[in-house]
């Protein structure tokens, strides 16, 4: 057995523009054509990021977009490029799940931007499963401001607060203890296998504690059930061949928890950074780490938040130099994203951005435009292991 280690690391929404097919995805009214993550909050705020700049993030930000960001022009030590997703759409599934070599092979399905925004049966069914005469919401909505509008209509009501967003997702937010936290995990594990079967993505547990509409602040216990991939990912192929499989952060919600061995959670970017940089130094021979950090995305890309995403780029950059200091001879450490959320751009949805390719542990070498199913390739090729069927390694 190959005891070269992998890990895999998602930026969530970290992108570089140039996506090809832009034009066909939206925020509100607005082509996602010209959006770029990285190169408008450098534009914005500058940017100092020595460590993904010099493995080649400045570089692979030319190589998407053919744009030259203020502050990101390291001659790249590093592995370095820039992936094109194929899968037909800019949520976390189809990103994630074609990075792990299983492009979606379906049209998700999304819920209309009215009110209300869900089917009667589904309606119904949530009724049903929360024991309510009715739900709140069911519209979409921006998940921070409806607890604030709703929260204290949900405590009165006992009614669960239930809206969606342009992804393929229902959202369902309770307070912890007037709902209680139990009661909204298996109302979102009971209604999830109705949505998917409807080609819904995921149903998002969204609780909430606080006592007014000024202090209604989620809280770190979110939940996605997310359906199932369906075909065999890298880590179901690396679990199969007995390799320890570590999963930081939500790449167990994404996954349906298929294929992994443990699972390190946190309360925040910070915690699961202290898990990375551990498991740098402890991870098993042979091992596969498939880490994600998504509060870029969260806190940052949905909010519009040019200031915030700058400073957590910022910060994660000095965190990716303490996580490589920990890596051994043989390692291999991919940096990528999963889609964009361009903080400058219209509306509060994700952007369809080409992603980089920051790899650290080959030397330097450059591998041009890649797909996301050749990263997953690249990491079993590493690792000694059969690739799924998707992909081609560009090691």
């Amino acid at each position: 057995m190959s005891e070269n280690r992998a890990f895999l690391i998602v930026m969530d929404s970290v992108g570089i523009g140039g996506a090809p097919d832009a034009g066909h995805f939206f925020n509100r009214d607005l082509p996602d054509t010209g959006a770029n993550t990285v190169l408008h909050i450098a534009r914005a705020k500058g940017l100092t990021l020595p460590v993904l700049d010099g493995l080649g993030l400045g570089a692979a930000l030319k190589l998407a977009s053919g744009a030259d960001a203020p502050g990101l022009g390291s001659t790249p030590e590093g592995l370095w490029g820039a992936a094109t997703e194929r899968s037909p759409g800019k949520d976390t599934p189809s990103g994630h799940w074609e990075i792990a070599g299983v492009p979606v092979p379906w049209q998700w399905h999304y819920f209309p931007d009215e009110t209300p925004a869900f089917p009667e049966h589904v309606t119904r069914r949530l009724c049903e499963m929360a024991g309510t005469e009715g739900i709140l919401g069911n519209c979409h909505a921006s998940g921070t401001q409806i607890i604030r509008d709703l929260g204290a209509r949900h405590i009165s009501s006992g009614w669960p607060i239930c809206y969606t967003s342009a992804d393929s997702v229902l959202q369902i937010a309770a307070h912890e203890t007037h709902f209680g936290l139990d009661r909204l995990l298996t109302l979102c594990a009971g209604v999830a296998p109705m949505l998917h079967d409807m080609k819904i993505g995921r149903v998002i547990a969204r609780p909430f504690v606080g006592d007014d509409p000024d202090g209604f602040t989620r809280t770190a216990n979110r939940r996605d059930f997310a359906i199932a991939p369906p075909d065999d990912t890298i880590l179901d192929i690396a679990a199969a061949a007995g390799r320890m499989t570590h999963a930081v952060g939500k790449i167990g919600d994404i996954f349906s928890r298929r294929g992994i061995a443990r699972e390190h959670k946190g309360k925040s970017d910070a915690d699961l950074a202290e898990h990375l940089v551990r498991l740098g130094g402890l991870a098993e021979p042979g091992s596969l780490t498939f880490a994600n950090f998504v509060e870029f995305d969260s806190l940052y890309g949905h909010r519009r938040d040019i200031d915030g995403y700058a400073a957590q780029l910022e910060w994660f950059d000095q965190i990716a130099g303490r996580f490589i200091a920990t890596l051994r001879p043989g390692d291999l450490a991919i940096f990528t994203a999963d889609h964009g959320n361009d903080p400058s751009w219209s509306g509060t949805d994700h952007t369809r951005e080409r992603v980089p390719v920051l790899g650290y542990g080959l030397g330097h070498k450059a591998v041009g435009h890649v797909s996301f199913s050749d990263i997953g390739a690249s990491v079993m090729s590493h690792l000694g292991l059969s690739a799924p069927h998707s992909g081609k390694s560009f090691l």
